[in-house]
């Protein structure tokens, strides 16, 4: 049996660079699709809010998608699949441009956009009616009242669901590596092919995205004590 020794792993500069390259990726993928889910999801919010059955119908069927195909099925159909309809000049230009990177990240942030819509979704209708009254009282239209009043307090309602939605968003980004990310979980594996060290790198992997996961959080719980101080006044 191969004697432990973490030490040996973390030393190698090789080994080194390998796996903090692959965390800067794994922050790039996991950023790069949270700033698309939470803007596609405010508009999946508002397309909803739209009077008209069709309006929630495509939106009802988009969440519906999302929500109960697995994760790793959407990376493959992005990558193996729409990447194939698209022209050659693009096609090219992706696979010299980190296009895996590029597809983890559309599919991530279309997927979880699907749960973030449905979090600011729940957080909306907990505001009380009479906000929107008294804002349109007030001489607001339907983009003011969205963007002053109701969307504030919808945020402060949804913000735990969407702190844990965003955890588990930076988890998925792991999934990346079936399509060739270079992100942690693909690096750890190849310095664990390198280096035979199987216990240790795994153990350097779990260590980083408890880390990284427990820190997400950390700033989610500072966030929800400002918004709850901030709604209180």
């Amino acid at each position: 049996m191969q004697d432990f020794d973490l030490v040996a792993v973390l030393t190698n500069p090789e080994f080194r660079a390998m796996l903090l390259g692959g965390l800067v990726m794994t922050f790039v993928v996991a950023v790069g699709s949270w700033c698309l889910a939470m803007g596609l999801a405010i508009t999946l919010l508002v397309v909803r809010l739209v009077p008209g059955r069709v309006t929630e119908w495509l939106v009802g069927t988009y969440v519906a998608y999302h929500r109960n195909v697995p994760t790793l099925v959407q990376l493959m159909l992005w990558y193996f699949g729409i990447s194939s309809l698209l022209p050659d000049g693009l096609q090219m230009f992706l696979t010299d441009n980190n296009g895996e990177a590029v597809f983890a990240i559309v599919a991530l942030g279309l997927c979880q956009a699907a749960y973030f819509s449905e979090d600011l979704r729940s957080g909306l209708r907990a505001v009380p009616p009479g906000q929107t009254e008294a804002a349109r009282a007030l001489g607001h239209g339907f983009i003011g009242t969205m963007r002053h009043v109701l969307m504030p307090q919808a945020l402060r309602n949804a913000l735990p669901s969407l702190i844990n939605h965003s955890v588990s968003l930076f988890k998925n980004s792991s999934l990346a590596m079936a399509i060739g990310v270079a992100e942690l979980t693909h690096a750890v594996k190849e310095v664990e092919n390198q280096s035979f060290q199987t216990f240790e790198i795994y153990l350097i992997a779990t260590i980083a995205y408890l880390v990284c996961s427990l820190a997400i959080m950390a700033v989610g719980a500072v966030l929800s004590r400002q918004a709850a101080i901030a709604g209180a006044r």
